[in-house]
C-alpha cells in the first residue's frame, strides 16, 4: 500500500507561481513511476506531467515550457513547480504513483485556483 499526501496548493494570480509537493510512503519510492494529473470541473482528469524512476520526464503540450516536474528520492517526494499560470490551469491537482509490477495508487488531490 502505497499513500500519498499532496500540498503546495492555493489561489493565485494570473502569471503566477506555486510548487506542490507529494510526500509518498514505501521504501521504493526510488523505483515509482511518479505522475501529476489535474481535473477541472466538468472536465476528465488529464496527465500533467510524470517522472519515470530514470528520472525521464513527459509532460502535457498545455504545460510544456512553464511546468516542471521532479523528486527528490531521499525525501520520498515529487514535486511540480507551476510558473506563468493561467486561469485555465485552475483545477484540482492529483498525485499518482506507479510502482513496479503493481496497480497505481492516488492522492486526494490539492485545490489550484488562478484567478485575479
Amino acid at each position: 500500500q502505497v499513500q500519498l499526501v499532496e500540498s503546495g496548493g492555493g489561489l493565485v494570480q494570473p502569471g503566477g507561481s506555486l510548487r506542490l509537493s507529494c510526500a509518498a510512503s514505501g521504501s521504493i519510492f526510488s523505483a515509482y513511476w511518479m505522475g501529476w494529473y489535474r481535473q477541472a470541473p466538468g472536465k476528465q482528469r488529464e496527465l500533467v506531467a510524470r517522472i519515470t524512476s530514470g528520472g525521464s520526464t513527459n509532460y502535457a503540450d498545455s504545460v510544456k515550457g512553464r511546468f516542471t516536474i521532479s523528486r527528490d528520492n531521499a525525501k520520498n517526494t515529487v514535486y511540480l513547480q507551476m510558473n506563468s499560470l493561467k486561469p485555465e490551469d485552475t483545477a484540482v491537482y492529483y498525485c499518482n504513483a506507479l510502482p513496479p509490477g503493481a496497480t497505481d495508487y492516488w492522492g486526494k488531490g490539492t485545490l489550484v485556483t488562478v484567478s485575479s
